[in-house]
């Protein structure tokens, strides 16, 4: 009996190194880093009219921990936040790094960085590691968002070290399950406020009795001072009403 193609390669070492290619093209440990996000809680990231939100899954429940040491969104800049689902050690390089960027950009140009210019930085580290032998590559997706010139953006960048801009995106577990869900709902005039609400309903729909406004991490950026700031869960139980 003919075994499936992925089982061969593994048999043959197709998928000791990063950077050895199968033979129908593939680069199987970028594959099994693909599988390693899915794994990962959920983010959803959504561009609205007033500014941009980021709405992620904490998925602590254990009561000894300090919820705001487990937090999901990350500060890049006071214009630009991020999250990310994987390996949480690998999004805390690829964060710091962003960090760097944002602070030589003001330094050097006394001006703030643009959100795209930290994506593609994020995602230049995470192609290399696909390239180059001797590490494994980064086992995280990263999303970052933010205001540029009164423009609300939202970046996601995969494995690979591929970026793309969306309008809304979701990272993690049940992706595709929540992208299928924002194709449907979003609206483009959707305000932080609905954008905040739209992404929580979403996960409840998703987690089921499992769903708790605790577990959320919620943070956005609007256009008006272009400084991020943080949902506290009484505001968030309130938007929820």
């Amino acid at each position: 009996m003919d075994m499936p193609s992925e089982i061969q390669h593994q048999a043959m070492g197709y998928d000791r190194a990063a950077t050895m290619f199968s033979p129908d093209g593939h680069l199987l440990q970028v594959e099994y880093a693909e599988k390693t996000v899915r794994l990962g809680s959920s983010s959803i990231g959504i561009v609205c009219t007033d500014g941009v939100v980021i709405v992620a899954d904490r998925r602590v429940n254990d009561k000894l921990i300090v919820p705001e040491s487990a937090s999901k969104v990350y500060v890049i800049d006071d214009h630009i936040i991020a999250s990310a689902a994987g390996i949480l050690s690998d999004a805390r390089v690829l964060v710091e790094r962003g960090r760097i960027i944002a602070q030589q950009n003001r330094v050097t140009y006394d001006s703030p960085v643009e959100v795209e210019e930290i994506i593609r930085d994020i995602a230049n580290a995470k192609q290399s590691y696909t390239q180059y032998g001797g590490a494994r590559p980064f086992g995280v997706a990263i999303m970052v968002a933010g205001i540029d010139h009164d423009e609300s953006k939202v970046f996601s960048s995969d494995i690979t070290g591929n970026y793309f801009a969306y309008k809304a995106m979701a990272i993690g577990e049940n992706d595709e399950k929540i992208k299928e869900m924002l194709r449907i709902r979003y609206n483009s005039n959707l305000n932080v406020n609905g954008g905040i609400k739209l992404a929580l309903e979403i996960f409840k729909e998703i987690l089921g009795k499992n769903f708790e406004i605790s577990r959320f991490d919620v943070a956005y950026v609007n256009k008006e001072d272009k400084k991020y700031k943080r949902m506290d869960e009484n505001t968030l139980k309130t938007i929820m009403k």
